[in-house]
């Protein structure tokens, strides 16, 4: 995970002071790029502890069309909770509840979880759902039927729903690439990332899919690719990566998939188990909205 320290410091060196819909300053850079190998790794950050538990939730939510949080405070991922609730704040129903109160009803409260806890046509309508259009099967069954394709690819960005989302999607366009040895590369363009909390998140979760579409397409996974639009270290967070960068990364883990599957459906949590992860402790940091 030497790229992802590349990167910070590329933007403490080079990045632009600029302000932005959150009220807290960021540091920023424009267009970067970096490789991650995943023959014989699985690049889960070391330098601080990631939790797992919830980019293996959050993937297996998108891959199901999901878009409520119900399923992710079920399975105690809190990563979504401040969007649904920041928009069950703006309804007549809000009553000064804290953000705990508000996340305990949804998991105790089936009619309440259904109101206020979905959070628009995010990334599992998209990909499962795009305008009628099954992206995620699609996908599949084109890598399987013309390997060599230059069209397998998933749009989370949709233009006619983008402003019915909690969220617009900030990574939002993926392309897979099958070599003539028989690995998978994905790229993903994010429009927008959050470096010290969003992009270790992000680059384990794609490496991920990449490891999940190649065996469901009978592949191995080869190279995640990481391009970036707007790559930025809130200013309130400034302090955690440059503790990170002093951090010696560390021996990376392996993942192993256990399950057997025929079609996306198959697949389970308890599928998954990571080998070898050693990281350093973990660094709070608060998250923007």
């Amino acid at each position: 995970m030497k790229e992802y320290h590349k990167l910070i410091k590329k933007i403490l060196k080079n990045g632009e002071l600029k302000d932005n819909r959150t009220n807290i300053k960021t540091i920023s850079i424009f267009g970067h790029q970096a490789k991650y190998n995943l023959k014989d790794e699985f690049p889960l950050l070391t330098t601080k502890k990631l939790h797992l538990k919830s980019v293996l939730h959050e993937l297996l939510w998108f891959l199901k069309g999901d878009t409520n949080i119900k399923y992710l405070v079920d399975n105690n991922v809190r990563i979504w909770n401040e969007w649904a609730y920041e928009n069950f704040t703006k309804t007549n129903e809000y009553n000064n509840e804290t953000i705990k109160e508000f996340v305990d009803k949804v998991k105790t409260d089936t009619s309440f979880a259904k109101k206020f806890g979905n959070l628009g046509p995010i990334y599992g309508k998209q990909w499962r759902d795009f305008n009628g259009v099954d992206q995620v099967k699609n996908l599949i069954e084109d890598i399987k039927k013309n390997p060599f394709s230059r069209r397998l690819i998933i749009s989370a960005w949709n233009p006619k729903e983008v402003k019915d989302m909690a969220l617009p999607p900030c990574h939002t366009f993926i392309q897979f690439y099958v070599t003539k040895d028989g690995f998978l590369d994905c790229q993903l363009y994010q429009r927008s990332g959050d470096v010290f909390l969003g992009i270790p998140f992000n680059i384990a979760s794609y490496a991920l899919l990449t490891y999940i579409i190649a065996k469901l397409t009978n592949l191995k996974p080869g190279t995640f690719v990481h391009t970036i639009g707007d790559a930025h270290i809130y200013e309130n967070h400034i302090p955690q990566v440059k503790l990170q960068i002093k951090r010696k990364p560390r021996k990376l883990p392996k993942l192993v998939i256990r399950g057997e599957w025929s079609s996306i459906e198959d697949i389970n949590y308890d599928d998954f188990v990571i080998e070898n992860y050693n990281p350093h402790p973990h660094i709070k940091g608060d998250v923007a909205v």
